[in-house]
């Protein structure tokens, strides 16, 4: 199987020479998802980690009215998991599930640690990532208390509009934190402006 897709997302982070990322992929196996599948659940023990390499995948979870509240919609290529329950290796408190069909590439816990202490190169990546990752939560942290669902709405659709082709509304209206009709609203007022 052809890994450019997965290679080429460790070069986008920062420079770093082909035959190391060859030797960081090595492990990685690839794999396909339907669509509306679970990867992950919750109350499991993450082993592997995921990188996505085709496809829309989001994070839920079930409040206490036993609604799906999205919190978190992964658009590839992007590594997708549950970082804590993978590093420390304690349950999930979330449920990672497809949305579109998707496509995959894992490796496991082993082979990450073995890739900490031996490659310098990946160190640098995983700092990179980890940073990234901790900057878009704290991001949606503030805007989910700082701003009007609208303001929230326009900037997702002005930052990626491409999930409002591949995610249904109704996902979007739960992760942005408002009810579908609410988000038909919206998305009607903001056409007319």
């Amino acid at each position: 199987m052809d890994k450019s897709t997965l290679n080429n997302y460790f070069h986008s982070l920062f420079p770093i020479e082909e035959d190391i990322v060859n030797k960081i992929t090595e492990t990685f196996t690839y794999f396909e998802l339907n669509k509306h599948t679970i990867l992950l659940d919750k109350d499991t023990i993450s082993t592997k980690t995921f990188f996505l390499e085709k496809g829309y995948m989001r994070s839920y979870i079930l409040n206490e009215e036993n609604e799906e509240v999205t919190t978190n919609i992964y658009a590839a290529p992007c590594f997708v998991n549950d970082f804590l329950s993978f590093f420390k290796q304690q349950p999930t408190k979330e449920i990672y599930q497809s949305i579109t069909d998707c496509t995959f590439w894992e490796t496991s816990l082993k082979n990450v640690q073995s890739n900490f202490h031996n490659i310098p190169e990946f160190r640098e990546f995983s700092r990179l990532l980890f940073v990234i990752n901790y900057y878009k939560l704290n991001d949606r942290v503030i805007e989910m208390a700082s701003q009007k669902a609208e303001t929230r709405y326009l900037n997702l659709l002005k930052q990626k509009p491409h999930i409002f082709q591949n995610v249904p509304l109704k996902i979007i209206a739960s992760y942005l934190g408002i009810t579908d009709s609410s988000l038909s609203r919206i998305r009607k007022e903001t056409v007319k402006i």
